[in-house]
């Protein structure tokens, strides 16, 4: 592969937005498909690095690094201190995650048919959120991170307000307020390692912040005492975007006002950057205070996965339902990374995925029923089974995934998290369980009452045209790493063998 591969992989959407900048917003029909279009170059890139890694090809080898920026320039310190390089790395873990990316974007895009209104101004910025969700997870150095984890917040902030619902305005400045702070705690954590230690690189970081005799040879030593508020700080920093309660509020704002296309990328890619952090940079960096607080990690786990699925239970509209059901599984991320052991952070890192997959397929459905009806109200979607069956049954489908069916990718993560939990921390577990057998509960209850329920949903048509492709897609994802999760066990083993040496398993 060429050098500048995951340059051209992170860019490549750059074109469509010059390319739609240059169309008059009255060709509608050509604006449409050169949004969907623009996102393929990054699928076809992405797609074929995870097939040649699948067929032997090093993957270390898929890096990049150029000069960048120099602060400062003093005679006692090395040349390569306080300099921040332009640093793209991937490893099996970041691959895996930028493949969900360019696949979600391109079946989001094709969603995108229920977009009423400036189709340019639109795919213009969901093109540019696809390039800042790209490039978190390909920047090997925290300056670079932070850059692109920012410009995710720009074009969700304005695809919130302009093309969401009735309170569109109040959910994209909440979206904005939390996301926000939480970059705001971010930004100190990365501003204090840079001063202390010369260096942004993760690798870098890494070497120092677990190696004693490197710690000795930093500009300024780190103490216990402040690695372990570094360590709060992005607790807390990645605890936002996941969400941990009680940090979820923002969260379920967006999921109910934002387009249904829109939350697409949101759930099934944006709420994985605080996974993917807390796995890179705050298990990566400080193992050792991780240790210490990976019993307090299941428990918040436990909260969420118990406190999304009671209130899901109680919900009257299918998007809160699926709202708090990512509360809930995004509370099985927590426990299995505070397992802390191969089957528990491999779980954690399975559930990232596979609800990335199965929150977009569900919330896919979300907008092919609000288009027809002009309502989520569980009540008002009754029998929808009868007008509308083949919607109905991949929507019992996305359900059954959601609520771990074997065969499907929920089982798989779900179960994995479980062994690495009850090996770790068998009550906490335990009671964990709890929240499955509620998500089976408020999932069938919600569903059943959909397709089932008193008829109300008349004179509508079934799935049409290309409405079929993210449908089939999704659903074939889902049951592919059900059937067959090697296809990611397989680039992840490499992460969490380097997670497991750091914390000395």
């Amino acid at each position: 592969m060429q050098p500048y591969f995951l340059s051209l992989l992170i860019f490549s959407p750059l074109l469509g937005i010059l390319v739609l900048s240059l169309i008059s917003k009255e060709q509608e029909k050509a604006i449409k498909w050169l949004g969907v279009l623009a996102t393929l170059p990054s699928l076809c890139l992405s797609l074929f690095a995870f097939w040649q890694y699948q067929n032997g090809y090093d993957i270390s080898q898929l890096t990049e690094k150029r000069s960048w920026i120099r602060f400062g320039d003093f005679p006692f310190l090395r040349e390569t201190d306080f300099t921040v390089a332009y640093e793209l790395h991937v490893d099996g873990f970041a691959l895996v995650m930028i493949v969900l990316t360019t696949i979600l974007a391109t079946l989001a895009a094709l969603a995108s048919i229920s977009i009423q209104k400036e189709w340019k101004g639109y795919f213009q910025l969901f093109l540019l959120l696809e390039i800042g969700m790209l490039g978190v997870f390909a920047a090997s150095n925290l300056v670079l991170f932070f850059i692109f984890f920012e410009l995710t917040l720009i074009p969700m902030f304005f695809l919130i307000g302009k093309w969401g619902y009735f309170e569109k305005e109040k959910a994209a400045y909440s979206y904005l307020i939390y996301n926000g702070l939480g970059s705001a705690v971010l930004l100190i954590v990365i501003a204090i390692l840079f001063a202390r230690t010369g260096t942004a690189n993760i690798a870098e970081l890494r070497h120092i912040l677990t190696d004693p005799i490197a710690q000795m040879q930093t500009i300024s030593p780190i103490s216990d005492d402040l690695r372990y508020g570094l360590f709060i700080a992005l607790l807390v920093a990645f605890g936002v975007k996941l969400p941990i309660v009680p940090l979820h509020r923002w969260m379920l704002r967006v999921h109910v006002q934002a387009p249904p296309s829109v939350v697409m990328l949101h759930a099934g890619v944006l709420l994985k950057i605080g996974a993917f952090g807390l796995v890179r940079i705050a298990l990566g960096l400080f193992p050792g205070q991780f240790q210490q607080f990976s019993t307090w990690l299941i428990v918040l786990g436990v909260v969420n996965l118990l406190y999304g699925a009671f209130l899901a239970f109680r919900q009257t509209d299918f998007k809160m339902v699926l709202a708090y059901s990512s509360v809930s599984h995004m509370g099985i991320v927590l426990i299995g990374l505070g397992s802390l052991n191969e089957a528990g952070i491999q779980g954690a890192i399975f559930q990232a995925v596979s609800h990335g997959f199965i929150a977009a397929f569900l919330f896919f459905f979300v907008g092919v029923m609000y288009e027809r009806t002009r309502t989520t109200t569980l009540a008002r979607l009754g029998g929808m089974a009868k007008t509308m069956p083949y919607a109905s049954g991949f929507i019992l489908a996305g359900a059954m995934a959601s609520l771990g069916l074997p065969g499907t990718s929920g089982f798989i993560s779900e179960f994995m998290a479980f062994v690495g939990a009850f090996r770790a921390e068998p009550l906490l577990a335990a009671i964990g369980t709890l929240g499955i057998i509620m998500t089976a509960v408020y999932l069938l209850r919600a569903v059943l009452r959909i397709t089932f329920g008193q008829t109300t949903v008349t004179n509508v048509h079934d799935l049409r045209g290309i409405e079929w492709v993210p449908a089939i897609s999704l659903l074939l994802f889902i049951v592919i790493i059900g059937v067959y999760p090697n296809v990611l066990a397989m680039p992840l083993q490499t992460t969490i063998e380097t997670m497991m040496n750091g914390l000395g398993g």
